[in-house]
C-alpha cells in the first residue's frame, strides 16, 4: 500500500483493521491491505486512538486535531458518531482507569493541560446513539433529495424564463439554453507523449466530444498528482473546442484513480451539461517502449524464478504499463521487452524464460523492488527468493558508509575534546574562586578571562559538532533507505 503523503501516526483498531494519519491532514481506517474510507481536513491530526466508545464491541477511531477538536468516527464508513472541542490544540489519547473504579475510559489531554475523561455508552445511551444516528441518516438523506430536486426545479423555472425571453430570437434555441444532442458522448483517453513541444514528458488525458459541442472546462481529482489533489483546466473563449489535452506526470510508480468531470455545451451557452468519467492510471504508466535495440542493457539486475506460465506475466505487463499496444508473446515463448523511463531516461528490461527464470534489469533498485512487489501480488506469491547486484547503488552505499566513518570519528574526537576542556574548566573556577577568597583579583581576572576564552571556543565547537550531526543523521537516513529499497527485492510479500 502506498500513501501519498508522509505518515504521522498509526494506532491498532481491532482485528486487522488500523488506524492512519498523513502529514496533509488525513485520516482514514485500513483492513489489511483494503482502505475502509479517509477523510482530509485542513487541520493536521496530532493523535490517533483506537476506542469503542458505543460499546458495540468495535474500536471506533479517535482523532484529536491541531484546532482542539476531537472526533470519533465508525472504522467502516469515518462518519462522526461523537466530537468535543478543546480551547486548544490535542496533545495526546490514552486510555485508562483514571477514577480507579473499574470502567476504562478515553482521556484526552490538551497542550495547555486540559484533561477530560470519556466512558464508554451504556445499554441505554449505546441505543439512543443507534437511534440518533439512523435519525441523523434519515434526515441526511431527506435533505439531500430536497436538495436535489429544488436544484432541478430551479433549473426548470430558469429555462423557462430564458425560453420566453429568447422565442424570436434567430440563436439556436437548444445553444442557448445549454441543451446538447442526446446521443452526446465523452470519450477519455490516456497516451503518453514521451516527446512534447515543451520537452518535459508526461502522461496526458485526451478527452473529445463525439459532436460540434465544447468543453468549457475539466475538473480532474487525482490523489498525489496535484497540489491540492485536483485540477481545473479552463480554455480561453477563442481556443474553445471539442478536444482538449491535460497534462500528468506521476511523482511515483503507483496506480492512481483519476475522476473527471467535464462541462459540455455549446460556444455561446451560459448553461453546460456535467460528464462524469473515472479512470485508473496504471502503476508504471511513465514508462514506455524502447525500440531501440541497441541501448545497452543496465549493469544492475535481479533474477529469480516463479513457478508460472509466460502469459500470465505478459498480462501483467499489459495491465501494469501504459502501452498504446499490448505486447505480443513471440513464437520462442521468450519475454524480453524494454522499457525508457520518461523521468530518468534510463533503460528497464523484463525477460522470463519458458523455465520461469526472470531478470529485471535497471539501475534503479528502488524500480526493481516496485516491480517484485506488484509482481508478485498479481501472482499470488508469498515467498520469492531473487538474486540481485547493483552495482551504482552499492558504489553509492559504500561512499555513504565511509563518509559515516569519518562524521563519526570527528564525533568522538570532539566529545573528547569537549570532556578533556571540561576538566580544565572545573580547574579554572576553583582558581578563580580561590583569587577571590585571598583577593587576588588581578590573577582571577586572568583566569575568567581564560575561562571565556574556553567558552567562546566551545560554543564554536558545539556549532561544528552540530553541523557534523546534521551531516551524520542525513548519511545514515541515506544508508536506512537503501536498506528498505533492497528489503523489497526479496522476503515476504503480503498477499491481499
Amino acid at each position: 500500500m502506498t500513501e501519498t503523503e508522509a505518515v504521522t501516526d498509526l494506532c491498532l483498531m481491532q482485528g486487522s483493521k488500523f488506524g492512519y494519519s498523513l502529514a496533509n491532514g488525513t485520516v482514514g481506517v485500513y483492513d489489511k491491505v483494503t482502505r475502509n474510507w479517509r477523510i482530509k481536513s485542513k487541520n493536521h491530526a496530532t493523535s490517533i486512538f483506537g476506542f469503542d466508545l458505543d460499546s458495540d464491541g468495535i474500536a471506533e477511531l479517535v482523532t484529536g486535531w491541531s484546532n482542539g477538536k476531537m472526533d470519533v468516527r465508525s472504522d467502516q464508513s469515518g462518519e462522526v458518531i461523537f466530537k468535543d472541542n478543546f480551547s486548544h490544540s490535542i496533545a495526546g489519547l490514552v486510555q485508562a482507569d483514571y477514577r480507579l473504579d473499574g470502567k476504562t475510559e478515553l482521556i484526552c489531554c490538551s497542550v495547555d493541560g486540559e484533561v477530560r475523561g470519556f466512558l464508554p455508552a451504556s445499554g441505554e445511551i449505546q441505543q439512543s446513539l443507534l437511534d440518533s444516528n439512523v435519525e441523523q441518516d434519515t434526515i441526511r438523506d431527506l435533505v439531500l433529495k430536497k436538495n436535489n430536486l429544488m436544484m432541478e426545479l430551479q433549473n426548470y423555472m430558469d429555462s423557462s424564463r430564458v425560453s420566453d425571453s429568447i422565442q424570436s430570437s434567430s440563436t439556436s434555441f437548444d445553444s442557448r439554453l445549454g441543451m446538447i444532442p442526446a446521443d452526446t458522448q465523452l470519450q477519455v483517453a490516456i497516451t503518453v507523449s514521451s516527446a512534447p513541444s515543451d520537452g518535459n514528458p508526461h502522461v496526458q488525458l485526451l478527452l473529445e466530444t463525439s459532436n460540434e459541442t465544447v468543453i468549457r472546462a475539466v475538473i480532474v481529482f487525482a490523489e498525489g498528482i496535484f497540489e491540492g489533489e485536483s485540477k481545473v483546466v479552463h480554455p480561453k473563449d477563442n481556443l474553445l473546442s471539442n478536444r482538449i489535452r491535460v497534462p500528468i506526470i506521476p511523482s511515483k510508480d503507483m496506480p492512481v484513480d483519476i475522476h473527471l468531470k467535464v462541462l459540455i455545451g455549446h460556444t455561446g451557452s451560459n448553461n453546460f451539461h456535467v460528464f462524469e468519467v473515472s479512470r485508473q492510471l496504471p502503476r508504471f504508466s511513465m514508462y514506455v517502449i524502447c525500440k531501440d535495440t541497441d541501448a545497452p542493457k543496465p549493469s544492475g539486475f535481479v533474477n529469480f524464478v516463479i513457478n508460472d506460465r509466460v502469459q500470465r506475466v505478459l498480462l501483467w505487463l499489459n495491465q501494469s504499463f501504459l502501452l498504446m499496444e499490448e505486447i505480443e508473446l513471440p513464437e520462442s515463448n521468450i519475454l524480453d521487452v524494454s522499457f525508457l523511463s520518461l523521468r530518468t531516461l534510463q533503460i528497464l528490461n523484463i525477460k522470463m524464460e519458458p523455465n520461469g527464470s526472470t531478470t529485471i534489469n535497471t539501475d534503479d533498485i528502488d524500480l526493481a523492488g516496485n516491480i517484485i512487489q506488484a509482481l508478485a501480488i498479481f501472482l499470488n506469491i508469498n515467498e520469492l527468493a531473487t538474486t540481485c547486484d547493483f552495482p551504482v547503488e552499492l558504489e553509492k552505499l559504500n561512499q555513504t558508509l565511509e563518509k559515516v566513518q569519518d562524521y563519526n570519528s570527528t564525533r568522538l574526537a570532539m566529545m573528547a575534546d569537549t570532556a578533556d576542556h571540561s576538566s580544565v574548566i572545573r580547574s579554572l573556577i576553583v582558581r578563580a574562586e580561590d583569587c577571590r577568597l585571598i583577593k587576588d583579583y588581578t590573577n582571577m581576572k586572568q583566569w575568567y578571562v581564560n575561562l571565556f576564552d574556553i567558552n567562546k571556543y566551545l560554543i564554536s565547537n558545539f556549532k561544528i559538532r552540530n553541523t557534523n550531526h546534521q551531516e551524520l543523521l542525513n548519511c545514515l537516513k541515506i544508508v536506512n533507505q537503501t536498506i528498505q529499497k533492497a528489503g523489497q527485492l526479496r522476503g515476504l510479500f503480503v498477499i491481499k
